[in-house]
């Protein structure tokens, strides 16, 4: 396919909402920030009840409209109790896995807007200490949020307006290799969402429309299962762009878009997902045809919600997800270029 894309644009933009803290039922900064990218690139942008964005994009033909879920909410927690020396219980925002939290930092989000750091440990942190420090198991009762304040009570956490209920986000440490890999957590589904919103930049740049109208929608509960229950009216099939799986007997790499036809939830659309592997071939994209067993999207939270729609999923690559996540700029790059082939051809 003989397109640029701006690499700049859209790393940099995959930065920036990696950085911007969005646990799921917390994204209402995200949001704002994607709305102002948009209205800036000239298009429509608006918001539904629950809080999801919803991006325009004019198409040659107006009276069929394809939607593009993607989702900016993450995984994360939210304080459970306050514990009498200080340290804070706290409860799971989806399917973190806890080994790879030990020893994280992360902040806690009050309701009077306050931002307090601290790191999520084990209750057993020390080797020096606790006989059981390498052996105990980490999960939600067996884990703590160490705060950096000087706190030795409940009282005085309370003091600083922490309260039961306020979200606590994890630090992403968003880092690219020279080599082109993109680590982070958050991939899923930042990586996606910056392949949807990159269309914007590329049809304004090419001076380009989508044969049809597109609408973007930037889901904000997608991790909890009801993201796109709802959805507008007006669209007729959905394409999602969510994380590409990798490993076991997956042929996926972190380089490839994946092409999903069946996940946890069933099979997607025949058509739909013949004519994204078709697109993949002619234009000699790096691409992989994968089942994911373990794995639910948007798409299928819009199909049990009783949208009478079709719906096809793509994404790139991404290795070790609800961990330390890592893609790779060239399955970023295929994503884009198999989503605007499918929009344009």
């Amino acid at each position: 396919m003989n397109i640029e894309l701006n690499r700049d644009f859209t790393l940099n933009l995959l930065e920036k909402i990696i950085n911007i803290p969005s646990p799921t039922g917390f994204c209402m900064h995200v949001i704002e920030y994607i709305k102002n990218i948009s209205l800036e690139s000239g298009y429509k942008f608006e918001k539904n009840k629950k809080g999801n964005g919803i991006i325009e994009i004019e198409g040659l033909d107006n009276s069929y409209c394809v939607g593009i879920p993607v989702h900016v909410d993450t995984l994360g927690a939210m304080v459970r109790s306050i514990n009498s020396d200080g340290t804070l219980k706290f409860t799971s925002i989806g399917g973190n896995i806890f080994p790879t939290l030990d020893g994280e930092y992360c902040k806690i989000h009050t309701r009077n807007g306050q931002i307090y750091t601290g790191t999520m440990l084990s209750t057993s942190p020390s080797v020096h200490v606790f006989p059981d420090s390498k052996s105990k198991e980490r999960n939600e009762e067996n884990m703590v949020v160490r705060l950096d304040e000087v706190v030795k009570t409940k009282s005085d956490v309370q003091a600083l307006n922490i309260a039961n209920g306020d979200f606590i986000s994890i630090e992403p440490k968003f880092t690219i290799t020279s080599s082109g890999f993109i680590k982070s957590r958050y991939m899923d589904d930042k990586a996606g969402t910056v392949c949807a919103l990159s269309l914007m930049e590329l049809f304004n740049r090419l001076g380009t429309k989508p044969r049809h109208k597109v609408k973007i929608i930037i889901s904000t509960y997608e991790e909890v299962g009801h993201g796109c229950s709802s959805i507008p009216g007006d669209i007729d099939e959905l394409v999602g762009i969510d994380m590409g799986c990798v490993g076991l007997d997956l042929s996926c790499t972190e380089q490839d878009v994946s092409i999903c036809p069946k996940d946890s939830s069933g099979p997607y659309d025949y058509d739909i997902t013949t004519k994204l592997i078709k697109l993949a071939e002619k234009h000699e994209i790096g691409h992989a045809v994968d089942i994911y067993p373990m794995y639910g999207s948007d798409v299928s939270a819009s199909l049990k919600g009783g949208n009478d729609i079709k719906g096809g999923l793509i994404g790139p690559g991404v290795h070790a997800s609800h961990g330390m996540e890592r893609t790779h700029i060239k399955g970023i790059e295929n994503t884009i270029k198999l989503i605007y082939a499918y929009l344009t051809e």
